[in-house]
């Protein structure tokens, strides 16, 4: 299962971005943050009743089956009344319904959390960064395992001198990416693709803003 991964911005942060914004309308989501306990109903609940301990007024609360879909418009057109009513919307999911909603409504718009990557759940509650999208995939070679994001110094040859017994310098408790990758290469019979160097990665691999056009 593959989810935007987020966190709750610093109270400080948040405060600083609602100054002068007394009546809030709060928006979270079904999906993503709903699985990492971000911006489900429990926590659109208590980030409701901490408003109101801070003297805000919250004119209306929702939680959108999926913010990031076109259809949230409608979902929120049901609480017109309400949203108009507030100067800006705290919208506790992923930046990418953040900028959704911002889209489809005139309306202030307040992120209450910060987005971290894109993760992949690989226990009870845990999850673990798969993929930067950094348009230069590598995994063909590496047996599947990326290395950019498996590796906490994201190379694309490795291992570096700092690996001990199979463990990374960085975090000892963490398995060395490129010991992963060379087991891995050795149970598929494909050695020799450790000793093909890559090229230093190119970190604009799509000129930003990406931009893909079926056709």
């Amino acid at each position: 299962m593959i989810r935007s991964i987020t966190q709750a911005k610093p109270e400080a942060e948040l405060a600083r971005l609602m100054e002068g914004l007394d009546r809030l309308f709060v928006v979270g989501c079904g999906t993503c943050v709903t699985l990492t306990r971000t911006g489900g109903q429990p926590q659109v609940a208590a980030m409701a009743e901490n408003l109101a301990r801070q003297g805000k007024l919250v004119t209306g609360a929702v939680v959108v089956p999926v913010a990031c879909d076109h259809l949230t418009a409608e979902i929120l057109d049901e609480h017109g009344a309400a949203i108009k009513q507030a100067d800006a919307l705290l919208i506790m999911t992923c930046a990418f319904g953040v900028q959704t909603i911002a889209r489809q409504l005139r309306k202030m718009v307040i992120p209450a959390l910060d987005t971290l990557f894109i993760g992949k759940e690989t226990g009870p509650g845990r999850f673990d960064e798969v993929c930067t999208q950094c348009g230069t995939c590598i995994i063909g070679e590496t047996g599947g395992i990326c290395p950019v994001t498996t590796c906490h110094k994201g190379l694309v040859n490795g291992p570096c001198g700092g690996t001990n017994k199979g463990k990374c310098e960085i975090d000892k408790e963490k398995d060395c990416a490129w010991t992963l990758i060379y087991f891995r290469l050795q149970e598929l019979g494909r050695l020799d693709s450790m000793k093909r160097y890559q090229k230093p990665r190119n970190h604009q691999g799509e000129p930003m803003p990406g931009r893909f056009r079926l056709g």
